[in-house]
């Protein structure tokens, strides 16, 4: 009876094995295990060992990978295969920005795509929801619609515009402003962030700002990444995730650092847990000055604290947003190079990351803070060969009217 039932236990230990899923994940070019590579099975998550092995219980169904400093890539396999082997290529995004207006004009498309084909650009930040809080393309999130957030369509067919830029092998970032967002504060002023007499808050640009500690804001923030990620984004970039920075104003937590830094920390945390099936990378744009101040700007952004929930840090680099300088360069304009380099070895310090965890924004628009200069090719390309100095996973230049042209940039 004894070895009736150990038989039996044997034999069911044999069968839960052939029902597990395991495999592991390799550098495309070396075939080298990647440690450290986030695997996606569903809702699962787990990270690889030391010999870029992973394991699920039960089948496989569809497996996807990702992993810093690399693409994501995703496999199917054949339920007879016990071991899957994901493949994931070296990249660094090198990027423009197009706006809710850009992404819709042909002219202005047509020309990213231009120098994409032509110089080393490969990636596309595209406002997804942008600085007034619109949605270029018909979304599904109903509370869009209610907002007023699609008052104005510049991209008709999403999905099919998708397709021609993935076809074309262009890295995709959705950059969605967040806690800016003036059609949904005045649509729900319970929601919007006060002055300290009551009234809606309004920015420099007359537009409202919700609350960030608001769980209804997260919620409509977190559907809109998730119909990007189902729209085929890679990655995901939080824009405006801080609170305002102007003083006196009221929110529903006291305004302290503390509950500043567990506003803005818990929301990227719930966006990591909602975009987790979809194995797209997470970023979030923050301040430059976030890396030289021990405090969190006053602003929530605290650069341990965001570390612990992104996978890609993406300060504003932009020479002209350092007023103030930093140690050695008052003039930041004048010093581009060191601008870039000195705050992204700063931010890599005090933090403890590997480069590979920073891309930054750099400059590609006039000066608007010093003396107005232009900032063109020279000073582009001293932007750019900093953040590769430094190691940095690339780079995004920025131009709110999305003017590019291909003085700075090495030819393909």
């Amino acid at each position: 009876m004894k070895t009736a039932l150990w038989l039996l236990a044997a034999m069911l230990v044999l069968a839960s094995a052939a029902q597990a899923c395991s495999g592991n994940v390799v550098d495309e070019s070396s075939r080298r295990p990647l440690a450290g590579a986030m695997v996606t099975r569903g809702t699962e998550v787990v990270i690889t060992d030391q010999a870029g092995q992973f394991s699920f219980a039960g089948p496989c169904g569809t497996i996807a990978a990702r992993a810093i400093g690399y693409r994501r890539s995703a496999v199917t396999p054949d339920q007879t295969v016990r071991e899957t082997q994901l493949h994931l290529a070296p990249f660094r995004p090198k990027a423009l920005y197009l706006s809710f207006w850009g992404i819709g004009d042909h002219g202005l498309r047509q020309d990213a795509l231009a120098l994409i084909d032509s110089t080393e650009l490969n990636t596309l930040v595209i406002d997804v929801k942008g600085d007034r809080g619109w949605i270029p393309y018909p979304s599904r999130v109903a509370l869009a619609e209610e907002v007023g957030a699609r008052d104005k369509t510049t991209v008709q067919d999403m999905p099919a515009l998708m397709a021609t830029l993935k076809k074309r092998g262009i890295y995709l970032i959705a950059r969605i402003v967040v806690f800016k967002d003036d059609p949904l504060a005045g649509a729900h002023p319970e929601w919007a962030v006060k002055t300290a007499q009551g009234a809606p808050f309004r920015d420099r640009e007359n537009l409202g700002w919700v609350d960030p500690a608001r769980p209804e804001v997260w919620a409509y923030n977190l559907d809109i990444a998730a119909e990007a990620a189902e729209l085929g984004f890679d990655e995901i970039q939080f824009d405006y995730v801080r609170f305002p920075d102007t003083p006196g104003l009221v929110f529903s937590v006291p305004n302290t650092e503390e509950k500043r830094v567990a506003a803005i920390t818990g929301f990227l945390a719930a966006a990591r847990k909602r975009l987790a099936p979809y194995n797209v990378f997470v970023a979030a744009d923050i301040f430059g000055y976030v890396a030289w101040n021990l405090n969190d700007t006053f602003i929530g952004q605290r650069l341990d604290a965001l570390a612990a929930q992104l996978d890609y840090l993406s300060p504003m680099l932009y020479p002209s947003g350092f007023k103030f300088g930093i140690p050695g360069y008052p003039n930041a304009v004048a010093h581009p190079h060191e601008i870039v380099e000195l705050t992204l070895k700063r931010a890599a310090e005090r933090s403890g990351l590997s480069p590979l965890r920073f891309r930054p924004w750099l400059q590609a628009f006039r000066d608007y803070a010093f003396d107005h200069r232009a900032f063109a090719g020279p000073e582009i390309r001293l932007q750019i060969d900093a953040a590769e100095k430094f190691g940095a996973d690339g780079w995004m230049l920025w131009n709110p009217r999305n003017a590019y042209s291909a003085d700075g940039l090495k030819k393909e």
